[in-house]
């Protein structure tokens, strides 16, 4: 499902980080080696449909490459 964040992402934390990621070989595979980690945090997005959720988010992250493969965890509304 395509989305767009409208607002800043808050009460980010991290899940995981590096080996303990499932998928820290795909993520190295595609991006590139760096330390990765798995987080999650809260913010508004837009659907496609034009309606508007607060939702949890969950993405990869690294410092060199920053934030990749965003997806939706929970809808909170």
């Amino acid at each position: 499902m395509r989305f767009d964040i409208i607002s800043e992402i808050d009460d980010v934390a991290t899940i995981a980080a590096n080996t303990s990621i499932r998928e820290v070989e795909r993520l190295r595979k595609i991006y590139g080696k760096a330390r990765w980690r798995k987080k999650k945090g809260i913010a508004m997005i837009v659907l496609e449909d034009g309606t508007m959720h607060r939702a949890e988010l969950h993405w990869y992250e690294a410092t060199s490459f920053g934030r990749k493969e965003v997806k939706i965890k929970y809808l909170l509304d």
